[in-house]
């Protein structure tokens, strides 16, 4: 049984934070290896999860930047870690902890060091992409979480061999509704209008980076809503783009059918109470948000980028658009919204395709799989090279 520790930027609810204290939820069950967990930043909603886990600890190695005298002190402490609790494997599951804990497990001579893609493009500087360019050269694989994600390491000269694409998985559970209700108490829960009229477009995404384009989700909904006029659409997510989101809602003339739940804990809920659901992004890697909308049983329109179109089969389980096209993303939806047996259709199929591809189960295999390929490899470099050393002094000896 060998350690495994997983480094988690933080445990607010991202995608990549909930993705990274999934496996580790699910390594600790799986009871195949002694788990560690490690954070940057020891706050947020997921951490009671993280708890759960009965872990010896959860060591916290806050950085205020990567470029002063704080990151040499938690960089030493977090190799003085590794080493005291004899890790054999590193996992880092963002741009922050790759760059931080691939330098540390480096420090520590950590046998397998395995970081993390799980974006497209459109969210990193050009100085930050140098940065995790010598990170990945420390690495000895890097998980991509989706095709899309894999061509474009490569794009970027990263080696093919040290890429390997998982999955996002999803737990169904999760998406299932805690609260036994009618629609009316759910929505009044979600602080939703509960009129029987209303028809809710949702979007769950962010409002923390422009890359999620909620403008072009607010300009698809103007459109739907003066064909549609009983539409409503929710933006459910936190960040400093809100008050501008609620702007820009009050100047296309519709903000009294967009509502901000601001971070939603009931998803399931919400879900269950959504019509349609919307993803605006320019870039992504591989959505939480569209495998969620498919396991509520929900028709998605997307747009086609990052791993989207590995998720959705076009016109079965939902619609693609191009980034930034409100005008068909509104068309999709309205056709979504007159053709209810369609959508339920679509959004049942999308159902049983995450339940085949994207399950938890296999998340966890093929991410087994690779630890134990890795340290298997390390154990025969070990080998190899004891035999080496081994030779070289019997030559030595005979030539004296």
């Amino acid at each position: 049984m060998s350690t495994v520790l997983q480094l988690i930027s933080s445990f607010h609810q991202g995608g990549s934070e909930r993705q990274a204290v999934q496996l580790a939820r699910l390594l600790a069950e799986s009871n195949r290896h002694r788990l560690h967990v490690a954070c940057l930043e020891r706050q947020g909603v997921l951490l009671d999860e993280a708890l759960r886990m009965n872990l010896p600890e959860i060591p916290e190695y806050p950085l205020t930047s990567f470029y002063d005298a704080n990151t040499v002190r938690q960089l030493r402490r977090f190799a003085t870690y590794l080493r005291e609790h004899k890790v054999e494997v590193v996992h880092t599951h963002d741009f922050y902890t790759n760059v931080f804990g691939m330098a540390g497990a480096a420090l520590a001579r950590v046998p397998v060091r395995v970081a993390s893609r799980r974006e497209t493009g459109g969210m990193r500087t050009r100085a930050q992409k140098k940065v995790e360019q010598g990170v990945y050269r420390l690495a000895h694989a890097i998980v991509a979480n989706a095709e899309a994600v894999r061509r474009g390491l490569i794009n970027e000269g990263v080696s093919e061999r040290k890429i390997v694409t998982i999955y996002n998985g999803l737990d169904l559970e999760r998406l299932k509704p805690k609260i036994d209700a009618r629609r009316e108490e759910t929505l009044r829960l979600l602080n939703l209008p509960s009129e029987e009229t209303r028809r809710f477009v949702t979007i769950v995404a962010n409002l923390r980076h422009d890359v999620k384009d909620h403008p072009t989700f607010l300009r698809a909904a103007r459109r739907v809503r003066a064909v549609v006029p009983d539409a409503a659409f929710v933006l459910a997510g936190e960040g400093e783009l809100t008050e501008a989101m609620r702007a820009l809602a009050a100047e296309l003339g519709i903000e009294r059918d967009v509502f901000f739940t601001g971070r939603c804990a009931a998803v399931a809920e919400l879900l269950a109470a959504s019509e349609v659901c919307v993803l605006s992004s320019r870039a992504e890697g591989f959505s939480n948000a569209i495998l969620e909308y498919m396991a509520a049983a929900r028709p998605v329109v997307a747009t086609d980028v990052g791993g989207a179109r590995e998720a959705i089969v076009e016109g079965e389980t939902g619609f693609l658009v191009a980034a930034g096209d409100d005008k068909v993303m509104a068309e999709r939806i309205i056709t979504l919204l007159r053709e209810p047996e369609r959508a339920r259709s679509m959004g049942g199929r999308g159902r049983l395709r995450v339940e085949r591809k994207f399950s938890c189960a296999a998340q966890l295999e093929n991410t087994l799989n690779l630890y134990e390929r890795l340290l298997a490899s390390k154990r025969v470099e070990n080998s190899q090279g004891a035999i080496k050393a081994v030779a070289h002094e019997g030559v030595e000896k005979f030539q004296g």
